[in-house]
């Protein structure tokens, strides 16, 4: 790669070409400089067409933004590329998405800031959720798109004149935050030049967001699953105060709780989501915890379950004999069916309660937009 970096260099310097128009080589694939042809492709999109570069030919000016789901700085741009979209809808500008990422290279703790990864039926709610006005497309399969213009991050940009040749790559602009205002709007000001025959300054910009999860780097998945094989499992006993105790929850963080039993089908089958939302969040303000319903002679049962889950968050099994005492110190509102979910704030407000199983995509999504968490960096 340095060797083939300093061919190029070489040339680019008798050519007397400005740097920017140089390739920027990763560690994994360079890209595309300024002044190339647009590389083809065909890929789906959400809607359920095949687009490739012919599909935006009527166009003078092809904007390409390299965007996902899950990333933080993905999503709090994903408001800003729908107005940019509708603001050029009559100044023959076409602007596509597409998702660069492989899903299966995507590890839970990169799921923080998200209710949804990066496969392909994520992205179809996620699109409709948030009404693109663009096409999303799908890359994550073989990343033929994503290994040839070379995205380093997500949100990265790539904007091609009439002849699909690049002419600006980098930012949308210079403030993630959406709630605050850009002091620079570098792809609006790229696409104003050119729709206006000006020269573009500056014609790349250094990107901030999330990584590209690269085929080549699914061994992440393994490594990962092999640390949560190592974290201690345990089981704690709690009688009425203490659950009385959970509820008032005087620390900083929302609070997951599901009562459970090991003789309670639905209990069993959807304990692996819990499993699953608390590796997701358990880095930002949440906790995880499971209480058991179980019979106290059955703790080791119930430990036995626990530790085939690889469930290390906080678990613990209620002690007192008589469960509408639990009922009582759980929710008032709660029937007394099996399992039962509640959601408390900090100072015990309970924000959500589920008699039954939960939706897990529900449930993601009411976390991530909770007060405490949210979307955002």
């Amino acid at each position: 790669m340095k060797k083939i970096f300093f061919i190029i260099l070489t040339a680019a310097l008798q050519a007397a070409l400005p740097l920017s128009a140089l390739p920027h080589f990763t560690d994994e694939h360079p890209t595309l400089a300024i002044g190339a042809s647009a590389p083809d492709f065909s890929l789906p999109g959400t809607d359920g067409k095949i687009y490739n570069l012919a599909s935006f030919k009527t166009k003078d000016i092809l904007v390409i933004i390299f965007t996902c789901n899950h990333c933080p700085t993905a999503q709090a741009y994903e408001d800003r590329i729908i107005q940019m979209t509708n603001d050029y809808a009559d100044k023959s500008v076409a602007f596509v998405a597409i998702m660069p990422n492989d899903p299966a290279s995507i590890t839970l703790s990169e799921l923080d800031y998200t209710d949804m990864s990066d496969s392909f039926e994520e992205m179809k709610i996620r699109a409709e959720e948030k009404k693109f006005n663009f096409p999303y497309l799908y890359d994550g399969d073989k990343e033929e798109a994503a290994k040839a213009y070379g995205p380093v991050a997500t949100p990265h940009v790539f904007i091609f004149d009439k002849n699909r040749k690049l002419r600006y790559r980098g930012r949308i602009d210079d403030i993630e935050d959406p709630a605050k205002t850009p002091r620079n709007h570098d792809t609006r000001n790229a696409i104003d030049a050119l729709l206006s025959n000006k020269e573009i300054n500056p014609t790349t910009t250094k990107v901030f967001g999330c990584s590209i999860k690269w085929i080549e780097k699914s061994d992440w998945i393994n490594k990962a699953k092999e640390e949560w094989a190592k974290e201690p499992v345990q089981l704690e006993s709690m009688d009425e105060k203490g659950v009385k105790e959970l509820l008032q929850n005087k620390s900083d963080k929302l609070r997951l709780i599901n009562v459970w039993a090991t003789w309670c089908g639905p209990c069993v089958s959807e304990f692996p989501d819990f499993i699953t939302i608390y590796r997701m969040y358990r880095k930002r303000d949440f906790e995880f915890i499971s209480i058991s319903a179980d019979k106290p002679e059955k703790k080791d049962k119930v430990l036995q379950f626990l530790k085939k889950q690889q469930a290390s968050n906080t678990n613990y099994i209620y002690t007192g004999d008589d469960k509408y005492k639990l009922i009582e110190a759980i929710d008032p509102n709660w029937q007394g069916a099996l399992p039962y979910t509640i959601l408390v704030e900090p100072g015990g407000k309970i924000i959500y309660a589920k008699q039954g199983t939960i939706q897990p995509r529900l449930m993601k999504k009411t976390i991530v937009e909770n007060r405490l968490l949210g979307r955002y960096y």
